[in-house]
């Protein structure tokens, strides 16, 4: 398929943007489409979807911000109808562990009658990097209503290889790959990690559910991210993702990245450095 054309979703985001430069870099022919690429993409406004869809034939499927949102399914349905309409012959869907609504997305895919693969995800260690919770590590406390439950954390650049293989390679359709870090860690355990690489102290301080709730509708941040924040914690970070999947190797064939093989990566980059550290260093 790498003379064919194939089409990322989201392809500025966290994995997107990791999906489309490993593609490149197999020297696959690829769309980029979001909502600021050169070629507009706005889940949000189906006008924009034909063109993004004219000659492709796979398509990595990555829904911002989660499957989770309001009128994800309805989206995603009228989407893989429009891609099968255009020829589409592939999909990969990034979905999320422990959701009863992307795991609704999901038999979408698998009803289209395309090959399918989906890429059912744990957390991102990369929401402590580029995402969400990084001014929360700078300002060295982890202040989240997180109990003491474990997660098994990815790397998105797993993720991204398990789809570019899905997306290039036979031998991945019609499979759930359920991906996950090799270890469970609580959010205490992560920011003692973190500390470790970043050579500083990180603090991990469990607070109200109400409180981050309070806390994230004055931020001024995007109704939709306060609703996907507090379900995640309210509902998906309650025990039920508490164990570690083999999706990684069984794609890869290889282990998945370690958190703390990922954080002394970013630590030595120096994404973690503070004011106080540059005038130190």
């Amino acid at each position: 398929m790498n003379n064919q054309t194939t089409l990322v979703l989201g392809g500025t985001g966290k994995t997107g943007r990791r999906v489309a430069e490993k593609l490149q870099a197999r020297g696959v022919k690829t769309r980029i489409a979001s909502r600021s690429a050169d070629l507009p993409f706005d889940w949000d406004d189906r006008s924009t979807w034909d063109a993004a869809l004219e000659g492709v034939t796979a398509v990595y499927v990555s829904y911002a911000p989660d499957l989770a949102i309001p009128g994800a399914k309805d989206a995603i349905r009228a989407f893989v109808e429009k891609a099968v309409a255009h020829g589409v012959q592939r999909l990969v869907l990034l979905s999320g562990r422990g959701e009863e609504e992307a795991q609704d997305c999901e038999r979408i895919i698998q009803e289209a009658g395309v090959e399918w693969t989906v890429v059912r995800a744990s957390w991102f260690n990369q929401n402590f990097s580029e995402g969400e919770f990084l001014g929360m590590v700078l300002d060295g406390a982890i202040t989240l209503p997180a109990a003491d439950i474990a997660e098994p954390f990815i790397d998105v650049n797993d993720i991204a290889d398990v789809a570019v293989a899905a997306l290039t390679e036979e031998g991945h359709a019609y499979e759930i790959y359920e991906v996950t870090g090799p270890r469970l860690m609580t959010f205490a355990e992560l920011a003692q990690e973190i500390s470790s690489a970043a050579g500083r102290d990180v603090q991990f301080i469990q607070i109200p559910g109400e409180a981050f709730a309070a806390a994230i509708a004055e931020s001024g941040a995007p109704d939709d991210i306060a609703w996907l924040l507090n379900y995640l914690f309210e509902t998906v970070l309650d025990g039920r993702n508490a164990y570690v999947c083999d999706g990684v190797q069984r794609a890869l064939g290889r282990a998945p990245t370690d958190f703390a093989d990922y954080a002394r990566r970013v630590a030595a980059r120096g994404v973690w450095n503070t004011a106080n550290d540059e005038v130190a260093a």
